[in-house]
């Protein structure tokens, strides 16, 4: 039984959160390798799982945990993996195989300092690029990355939806922060559930990469009902098999791609607090987010007119209502435990319509409320 069932509100951490929406959206299969701040995710479904039908796999590694997410995934199951910085990078070769083959499946990184093994127990945000860029080639991924323990229930029964709807890896984006904070979460009444398009041909005539007005092809699971085709990381045609056709290929790469830019405004969220009449902004994610809302409060009462733009999707970028706001401010402060990763993102959207002025932090603590308020005052 979940624990929504049990009682519509409850205390949990951000990573009991994450486990609680995976089994909402109706995970029955993860496949993971124990790391710090991540293991809570793991450790809560090994025990949860088995009660709802579903397997619980401790892999070898993380390379083969993210292999028996994606077969899982192609025989039907929704699938999920979670795991840290060092295992994220372990993943990626499979991550970009699920990419090209189309194999809808989430995967959690709590990130934690880097680069290495860096700091295991301590909050960073080190990993934005890699989340976009880590597999090799041109390839399309979501990227969700909650503020809070209720968002991370909430984005992750969203990362399972995106998955399904677009036939693609989701990777969902926690600190260790919001990984281990307790907080209050109100479980929604009713909550919406995808699942994946299935096929509308018999096996016979089914190709399982056919270009499709939404660009996305219908699924089948493999297997059931007399469905069997081939599935390779290699550039395939319609029917799934490679091809050296460069026409063929164009059209492959083209459609993995144009597939996010199409159904791009379904996929890109953002918050904005204070953003209508703001003279100065905050862009910020993730738990940084929460200490700029405090300072964009704090410089409110100061009388300065500070607002925050809040991306709750990073990838795709947001980069229109950066664009949007940066036409409109001033400047815009980016703080983030990192040394400036999406601030380049933001000046790169901003296009020098204002100014963009990082704010970064190493060192293993959290970018506090005070540090953003006088990057604020003194721009």
């Amino acid at each position: 039984m979940s624990a929504r069932a049990e009682s519509p509100v409850r205390v949990m951490s951000g990573n009991e959160a994450c486990a609680e929406g995976a089994l909402a959206a109706r995970l029955r299969f993860f496949a993971g390798y124990p790391i710090t701040p991540s293991s809570e995710i793991a450790e809560d479904l090994s025990v949860r799982l088995p009660g709802v039908g579903g397997v619980f796999l401790q892999m070898e590694d993380e390379i083969a945990a993210m292999g028996a997410v994606i077969g899982a995934s192609l025989a039907g199951a929704k699938a999920m993996t979670a795991t840290s910085g060092p295992g994220f990078s372990l993943k990626q070769e499979n991550i970009g195989f699920a990419c090209m083959a189309e194999v809808p499946c989430v995967i959690v990184n709590v990130q934690r300092g880097g680069p290495s093994t860096g700091l295991p127990t301590m909050p960073a945000q080190g990993d934005v690029m890699q989340a976009r860029w880590g597999t090799h080639g041109d390839h399309p991924i979501i990227v969700l990355v909650p503020n809070s323990v209720a968002e991370t229930y909430e984005l992750t029964v969203r990362a399972f939806n995106l998955s399904e709807a677009y036939r693609t890896p989701v990777i969902l984006l926690l600190d260790e922060i919001i990984a281990h904070v307790n907080e209050k979460v109100h479980f929604p009444e009713k909550l919406e559930v995808v699942d994946r398009k299935g096929p509308d041909e018999p096996p016979a005539t089914y190709k399982p990469y056919r270009h499709t007005p939404d660009m996305v092809p219908p699924m089948a699971t493999y297997g059931r009902a007399g469905y069997r085709f081939h599935v390779t990381g290699l550039a395939h045609d319609d029917t799934g098999f490679p091809t050296n056709d460069p026409e063929q290929i164009d059209k492959l790469n083209r459609r993995l791609n144009g597939k996010l830019d199409l159904h791009r405004d379904a996929i890109v969220e953002v918050a904005r607090h204070d953003c209508d009449d703001a003279e100065l902004a905050v862009f910020a994610y993730g738990s940084v987010a929460r200490a700029a809302h405090q300072a964009v409060r704090e410089a409110r009462a100061k009388g300065i007119r500070a607002g925050l733009l809040r991306p709750r999707t990073l990838w795709p970028f947001a980069d229109r209502e950066v664009r949007e706001l940066a036409g409109r401010v001033r400047t815009i402060v980016v703080p983030e435990m990192n040394l400036g990763q999406m601030a380049h993102e933001v000046e790169w959207a901003a296009r020098g319509a204002c100014r963009v002025i990082p704010l970064t932090r190493v060192d293993g603590l959290p970018i506090s409320p005070a540090q953003i308020l006088g990057m604020i005052e003194k721009a």
